[in-house]
């Protein structure tokens, strides 16, 4: 390990620093410093991104190979630790009203965070595990925070059960991997799939096995079972955060997997994301259909949405991954904004989470309604919001690879998907209120709510300040 490890890495380090002076400050301040250890993890997420910024020189390996860096890597850290420090300043009303408010939840955020920035810039499988887990383990505490309710233990235990599945999946499929090729590293991976000869039926079984697992990660359908439940059952603000930021991170390392070890077997992985994508968008749309629960609607939403982003890695070209980037971005804001909306539908200071209690919002609460509408008509896609310019961006890049099918089912799963975003729009519009929704908001959410309506409503004029990153981005992965 030399200095230049340590620089490399310093964004992590100073996260895992941070995480356990934030467990020491929760464990000796008086009181509940539940706030204050909130407030300190956010800060510390901006450091991080600072840091990650101010270190990052290129792209560069570090301690042998395990763990990397470059402008992909970079790319995706800002949009986790963003992703993060929003998720958990729109948390903070919610626990405290709830009586869920420990520091614990916290120090969680930070150590969940550290775990994905480990999968992001993972240069080999056993670093990828590791980077997976720690994120991992941090989720499924999370997820049955609200211990006095059945609901969120529930969530957890199927989280739990179902996660600890796809880990078996993954190190059958990473040992599969490694029997055959005699190693686990990203670039000794690639220089073997490179050579003459094509590659084992080992290998291929392997890569089938890590896909499946990563599949989970995303929650790409067939291995989608444990997000509905999960996200009804979970404390409101953790669904925000994993709809969020693991989702990010989890694409990420799918993309980083697929392209860099295995990018010379594109043909043999393709079909495996054509098919994956193209269940999930099926899914995603017709199953919303249905859904009387907005925070169901918005885990099929999530699943829709994640095949939309796989229509970018299945094109595997650059262009591909670049949509793949920008779409993650948009998606970012749009469902950091939604669940902020949806945090704020209170009754007598009651959660609510039913959509017909959105019915009338309109009239008794105007400006909400219309950040929620901004949002809705950005997942449908409806131009010149952001939603389109992503989805436009994934599908250029697979008719770009031939993939003409994929494309048209992704347009025709999007016209279906837009009709459970609109009936949202026609109650909030049109529909007379059933009962009138809790005025005040706090503050923290008023800046995240219009800090994401705007980027959402106004990202067709300054495309380029995510365009250009997202090109780079996608260069640094297929020159690495």
């Amino acid at each position: 390990m030399t200095s230049t490890d340590l620089i490399v890495a310093l964004p992590e380090i100073f996260l895992a620093v941070m995480g356990m002076a934030l467990l020491m400050v929760g464990v000796f301040a008086r009181g509940n410093p539940s706030r204050l250890v909130n407030y300190l993890a956010v800060i510390s997420f901006a450091i991080a991104g600072i840091l990650a910024v101010a270190t990052f020189d290129g792209s560069q390996s570090a301690f042998g190979g395990l763990f990397r860096v470059d402008s992909f890597g970079l790319f995706m850290k800002l949009l986790v630790l963003l992703g993060s420090a929003l998720t958990l300043i729109v948390s903070q009303d919610f626990i405290e009203r709830e009586q869920m408010a420990r520091f614990e939840y916290g120090v969680l955020f930070v150590f969940a965070t550290l775990g994905m920035m480990m999968m992001i810039s993972a240069g080999d499988l056993i670093s990828l595990y590791l980077g997976l887990e720690l994120q991992s383990l941090c989720l499924y505490v999370i997820a049955a925070f609200r211990r006095d309710t059945a609901r969120s233990s529930e969530a957890g235990l199927k989280y739990f059960v179902l996660g600890a599945l796809s880990s078996g999946l993954f190190l059958y499929g990473a040992s599969m991997v490694y029997g055959f090729a005699g190693t686990t590293s990203f670039a000794g991976l690639a220089t073997e799939f490179a050579g003459e000869g094509g590659p084992a039926v080992g290998l291929i079984v392997g890569i089938v096995f890590i896909a499946a697992a990563l599949a989970f990660k995303v929650s790409a359908v067939p291995f989608h079972m444990w997000t509905p439940d999960v996200y009804e059952g979970a404390p409101t603000p953790v669904t925000a955060f994993f709809a969020v930021a693991p989702k990010i991170a989890a694409i990420a390392l799918f993309t980083r997997v697929l392209i860099e070890p295995f990018g010379d077997l594109v043909a043999q992985w393709q079909q495996i994301i054509v098919v994956t994508s193209i269940l999930s968008m099926a899914l995603g749309a017709f199953a919303a259909l249905v859904q009387t629960n907005i925070k169901r609607l918005m885990a099929y939403s999530s699943i829709g949405h994640v095949g939309y982003a796989l229509v970018g890695l299945a094109a595997g070209s650059q262009d591909g991954v670049r949509g793949l980037i920008v779409y993650m971005s948009i998606y970012l804001a749009m469902n950091v904004g939604t669940f902020a909306c949806i945090l704020c539908m209170r009754v007598n200071g009651r959660a609510v989470e039913g959509i017909r209690d959105l019915a009338g919002l309109s009239k008794t609460n105007p400006m909400m309604a219309l950040v929620l509408a901004i949002f809705m008509f950005s997942m449908a896609g409806i131009p010149p919001l952001a939603g389109f310019f992503g989805k436009l961006f994934v599908f250029q890049a697979a008719l770009e690879a031939e993939l003409y099918t994929l494309a048209v089912i992704g347009v025709l799963t999007s016209v279906v998907a837009a009709f459970y975003y609109l009936r949202i729009i026609k109650l909030m519009y049109f529909d007379d209120p059933v009962e009138k929704l809790d005025r005040p908001i706090g503050r923290d959410m008023v800046v995240v709510l219009g800090a994401t309506g705007l980027f959402t409503t106004l990202f067709f004029v300054f495309p380029a300040l995510i365009l250009d990153p997202a090109a780079q981005a996608a260069r640094s992965l297929f020159a690495g």
